[in-house]
């Protein structure tokens, strides 16, 4: 609910429709937690992760006064972009917004468009792992085609570890996104690209550019790329800056995509190249929205909804004015006997927020994706160096105690 919870304050009263899978809403409490919001007229309960779902739904309220359709998490996007074409509102388009959802098939499109691409094949087992290890010597990383928040993905650094990265990245946990049935499970190995990481947040009003900010992603080690950290805007050269968002447009171009928001993700080679890791045609996660938020002095979310409402915002300043960057902690697996230092971690200067995502009694899990990270801290600061430091800080004063598994 990143989207409708900041949208609170700008929509008027009962003017939102919330769609949700019915499993997902009933797991979620969707209508305790909409239940708070003002702008909020309804929670429609709809399978809308199947075949037909949008032509049904448009079907079933063929009057709904429409005016904009803002998809609220990574497996909504096409749903979302084929409903804004049946009810003649602005959207990504479905051709886009199915490409962006599939990391195949993104691959191959970006790629005949001359847009940098590590080497990828689909895989169906261990066996083509290896087979595709064998043609691309180093390190490689497998990952599925179709899920968010870096589930299933595995770094492989050598032949000896193909068979326990399988095994640990088929064996993915959705329950709170996902209904029952599940989805289909499509896996992709590819070259690993060494380099610092960044991603483009880019709105996007007809096919042109209206906003654009690089963050600065960081990772916790391991073999598995979650993000331990994001800083907006990122500290690096005009020329990086520019190549940047100039790549992210091509993406935009390459894909067909009309209208709405991009969070598309980069590894920058030694040789200065931009390659493409992966691209959602939604709102970022992670808290980057409300990094956008303090460090540029303008309404990112407000834009947003005038872009899909069919309003050109026009294109924002060139440069934000400050710093912010979040900062999150990872727990060993086990069950929570207690967290300390939250009031300690607020007090350090420049943080502005402080949250522990567990609670004494819950079970938590290694860190697989990212929902298993136990807290945050955000904080806003002059300087992006100075944002990073306060949020490394604070994340340090967190204590999570956790009793293991007998």
């Amino acid at each position: 609910m990143n989207v409708v919870t900041p949208a609170d304050t700008i929509l008027p009263a009962g003017s939102v429709l919330y769609v949700e899978e019915p499993e997902v809403a009933e797991r979620n409490d969707a209508a305790g937690k909409l239940a708070a919001l003002d702008c909020v007229r309804e929670l429609v309960t709809w399978e809308y992760q199947v075949p037909g779902a949008a032509e049904r739904f448009h079907d079933e309220h063929p009057d709904e006064p429409v005016v904009a359709v803002i998809p609220a998490m990574e497996y909504a996007v096409p749903f979302a972009a084929r409903l804004a074409e049946l009810y003649g509102v602005p959207g990504a388009t479905l051709t886009a917004a199915e490409t962006l959802r599939d990391k195949g098939r993104l691959r191959a499109v970006t790629a005949a468009a001359g847009i940098a691409n590590p080497a990828s094949a689909s895989v169906a087992s261990p066996d083509d792992v290896r087979a595709f290890a064998e043609r691309h010597p180093g390190r490689i990383i497998i990952k599925p085609s179709n899920r968010q928040a870096t589930i299933g993905t595995w770094i492989i650094d050598g032949p000896g570890a193909i068979d326990e990265a399988w095994t640990a990245a088929i064996a993915q946990d959705e329950s709170m996104h996902v209904p029952d049935r599940g989805l289909p499970l499509r896996m992709l190995a590819e070259q690993f690209v060494t380099g610092p990481e960044y991603s483009v947040e880019m709105l996007v009003h007809e096919g042109r550019s209206r906003f654009a900010n690089v963050t600065d992603k960081v990772l916790f080690d391991g073999p598995r790329p979650i993000e331990r950290g994001h800083v907006v805007p990122a500290d690096i050269p005009d020329p990086l800056h520019e190549a940047l968002v100039a790549a992210t447009a091509r993406v935009a171009g390459a894909v067909g995509f009309r209208s709405g928001f991009l969070h598309c993700e980069w590894i920058v080679a030694a040789d200065g190249t931009p390659y493409l890791v992966e691209c959602a045609g939604r709102l970022p996660g992670d808290m980057i929205v409300l990094l956008m938020e303090y460090a540029w002095p303008i309404n990112i979310t407000s834009r947003y909804f005038d872009v899909m409402q069919g309003v050109d915002p026009g294109p924002a300043q060139a440069a934000a004015a400050a710093a912010c960057a979040v900062w999150f902690l990872a727990v060993d697996a086990g069950v929570v006997e207690c967290v300390d230092g939250l009031d300690d971690a607020a007090d350090v200067p420049d943080v502005v927020r402080v949250e522990c995502l567990v609670a004494p009694g819950d079970e938590v899990h290694e860190l697989r994706s990212s929902w298993d990270r136990a807290a945050y801290a955000m904080s806003w600061a002059p300087t992006p160096e100075e944002a990073r430091e306060a949020a490394e800080l604070a994340i340090a004063k967190i204590h999570v105690k956790v009793r293991e598994l007998p």
